[in-house]
């Protein structure tokens, strides 16, 4: 025992002697380190734990050193089931911890899948926290999967099995009961025979099938004896207790608990004895643990350093490219909207130069008709009434009625009848002498007939008067819709009204006809169309409302400022 504790006591200076000159010596190459971490593990399996303990440290230190993930995780994994196998279960689990945030850093997916398992081994039989326990189960299988170890699969699967039977939930657990069944005699491992028959009595005494929990149990303890399996068998004898105590089998349920009891004292009396053996490195366990963590913080001290400058110049970068788009974006946008702009000035002047040409128009149109109007009123029908009161008096000084006098007389009186009817197309003669209103009931009047029926209603009297011009340019407005009306809306009633408020003229005029889709484009309509209607509203500054749907007929509203006489 003396000379061991020699062996450790030198082997430890020897140790801190290392560190001390840790920056002066040559790093050993990775095969080398990894060597290390082989002969730590196999120190471990033959309970040389202190040997094994220091070993895996000095690997540790040389593979923080090199930055390298999968051996700072192999040395982890080994100092972790050293503590693990000296029942020293927190600082095991603290360092599987460590191990997989490093192992989860590489490929390594078999070194995930022992770190996984074994945490999954702490929370279920150390913390009794099987929820935790077998979400790492269910971890490692998944890298056990990966890798396509058959052997592992079963191994782990029956823990899963076994985490969900000590929490009584068999349901979730006997599909992986079922797979370790089937494929446990090809691909598990003939130690865990025992605990396999073990689980299979505890499914069947769950389903109270007796017989075969009985024939399981016992197949299990029978096992486990065989191979010395003491922990395993301690477990067999508990459930089989369990299971006799269920069944009303007093006697045999309390010689088995007796056995479990004796064999866990067992268990634990060797436990004690191991921490004995190794009493100098239990001693020293919390320092060698703060050595461990110096290792790494001054390996995360330059890194940290590193990391920072890193993400400091990252996050500089970003800010610098963010500007940069920014600007891009703005510069971009305010080219669109520069563009966009001088597009709509363009369309403005476009649209204004339209509006001028058809306001020209209108106003020629307008001109041109009541001089055309003038001429044929004042001048062609007062030579064609001039020609006939010649004709008529030449017949009467010459007593002569021929035929072709009589046929002459009759053509002059016909064509002085177009031309007043033309003239007063032109011009009405009620709208130039008695006005507006009265023109519009008149219009309304002479277009209806047994096909449409047209309603004219007004608040003003029918002698009111305004401008000449606006008289007619609103009696023509009108008189175009309902041209529109007759000639496309396949009415049979419309209504047009006319009121006075504020200085402004309304006038509403609908129908009941097929109406039309005002989402679309107005269609020209013999010699105005809409659009040329809205156009002659504009030109009086007034406004134009038009409301139609299939099937529903037509609402078109009119609202303009009253020009009023001089």
């Amino acid at each position: 025992m003396f000379q061991n504790r020699f062996i450790l006591l030198f082997l430890l200076l020897q140790t801190s002697f290392s560190t001390i000159v840790f920056s002066q010596e040559t790093f050993p190459s990775k095969n080398e380190i990894t060597k290390m971490t082989k002969e730590a593990t196999s120190l471990m399996k033959n309970e040389k734990y202190e040997k094994s303990l220091i070993k895996s440290r000095i690997a540790l230190k040389y593979a923080i050193a090199i930055k390298d993930d999968n051996l700072i995780a192999t040395c982890y994994n080994t100092i972790a089931a050293n503590f693990d196998e000296l029942a020293e279960f927190e600082k095991a689990f603290f360092y599987y911890q460590k191990g997989i945030l490093y192992a989860n850093r590489t490929n390594n997916n078999q070194l995930k899948n022992w770190l996984n398992n074994n945490l999954g081994n702490i929370y279920c039989f150390d913390k009794k926290e099987y929820q935790k326990g077998i979400s790492y189960y269910k971890k490692s299988l998944e890298y056990s999967t990966r890798i396509k170890d058959s052997a592992e699969i079963v191994f782990t699967k029956l823990n899963i099995t076994w985490a969900y039977f000590d929490i009584g939930n068999f349901s979730e657990g006997l599909p992986y009961l079922n797979f370790i069944n089937k494929y446990h005699p090809k691909y598990g491992d003939k130690s865990l025979s025992g605990v396999l028959n073990m689980l299979n009595g505890m499914y069947y005494n769950s389903i109270n099938d007796t017989q075969k929990a009985d024939y399981f149990f016992k197949k299990a303890i029978q096992f486990e004896t065989l191979e010395n399996e003491k922990s395993d068998l301690s477990f067999a004898y508990q459930e089989y207790s369990r299971f006799l105590l269920k069944n009303g089998d007093y006697k045999k349920a309390y010689e088995n608990l007796d056995l479990y009891n004796t064999i866990t004292a067992e268990i634990n009396n060797q436990e004690k004895l191991k921490k004995v053996n190794v009493a100098g490195i239990n001693l020293q366990i919390d320092e060698y643990k703060r050595e461990i963590d110096n290792i790494e913080t001054k390996y995360k001290t330059k890194q940290q350093i590193l990391l920072e400058k890193q993400s400091k110049n990252k996050r500089i970068s970003i800010i610098i490219i963010s500007i940069l788009l920014l600007i891009l974006i703005l510069f971009y946008f305010f080219f669109q909207n520069n563009k966009l702009k001088e597009k709509n000035k363009l369309k403005d002047i476009q649209s204004k130069i339209q509006q001028n040409i058809i306001n020209a128009s209108i106003s020629g149109q307008e001109i041109e008709r009541k001089k055309i109007a003038a001429f044929l009123h004042d001048n062609i029908s007062a030579l064609l009434s001039s020609a006939g009161l010649h004709l008529s008096v030449f017949s009467s000084i010459n007593k002569i009625e021929s035929e072709e006098i009589i046929k002459t007389k009759k053509i002059l009186n016909e064509a002085h009848d177009k031309v007043r009817d033309l003239s007063h197309q032109l011009l009405p003669s009620l709208l130039a002498r008695f006005g507006l209103f009265y023109a519009l009931n008149d219009l309304c009047e002479k277009n209806s007939n047994s096909s449409i029926s047209f309603e004219y209603a007004s608040t003003m009297e029918t002698t009111t008067r305004y401008n000449g011009d606006f008289e007619m340019k609103m009696y023509f407005i009108i008189m175009e819709l309902l041209n529109n009306i007759i000639k496309h809306s396949k009415a049979k009633n419309a209504f047009v009204s006319i009121d006075e408020r504020d200085n402004s003229l309304f006038i509403h005029v609908r129908d009941n006809g097929k109406g039309f889709n005002t989402a679309g484009e107005y269609k020209e309509i013999e010699g105005f169309g809409l659009n040329q209607i809205k156009a002659r509203v504009n030109n009086i500054d007034g406004e134009i409302t038009i409301q139609s749907k299939i099937k529903s007929g037509t609402s078109i509203h009119i609202n303009v400022p009253i020009t009023y006489k001089v």
